[in-house]
């Protein structure tokens, strides 16, 4: 582990301001589980980034615990409108990443946020960093302050 010097990283680290440090790892974190794998943390703690686009064509993050499906029916009633899973092309056009980097923050476009109510239980919490092998450390508190976020229940009952 390293800090990153990749340019999408560096944008992420802007975002985020002092205190925090964008680290990036050979292998990939691309999903929640290699993410905890490299990092060596819970897979819950990971802080993922999913979008979605509404039916109105807004984009809508939903910041979800590593462990956690999204419940699309709830994050429809929180929004007040239909949403499906946003194509890699609006992922791209809306936050400025690729997916496998989306950080919660720091987006080319403002997205309504929800973040997974679940994550309050951690202390630290990992999410992207800008590319598919970079992540930063922040507490919960802090990632709902600095992303805009609603707190919710947002995950799927299996």
């Amino acid at each position: 582990m390293r800090p990153s010097t990749h340019p999408q990283a560096l944008r992420v680290a802007a975002a985020l301001g002092s205190g925090f440090t964008v680290v990036e790892f050979d292998e990939s974190t691309h999903t929640a589980q290699e993410a905890a794998d490299a990092i060596g943390c819970q897979l819950a703690q990971i802080a993922k980034s999913i979008l979605f686009r509404s039916a109105s064509g807004r984009p809508v993050l939903v910041i979800a615990s590593g462990t956690n499906r999204v419940d699309e029916k709830k994050v429809k009633a929180l929004l007040g409108e239909k949403i499906e899973r946003a194509s890699p092309d609006f992922v791209k056009e809306m936050t400025g990443y690729e997916v496998g980097g989306v950080p919660p923050l720091g987006h080319a476009s403002a997205c309504v946020v929800y973040l997974d109510e679940d994550l309050k239980a951690y202390p630290t919490l990992w999410a992207a960093g800008g590319t598919p092998n970079a992540v930063f450390e922040i507490g919960f508190e802090k990632l709902a302050e600095m992303s805009g976020a609603t707190v919710a229940d947002v995950k799927k009952f299996s």
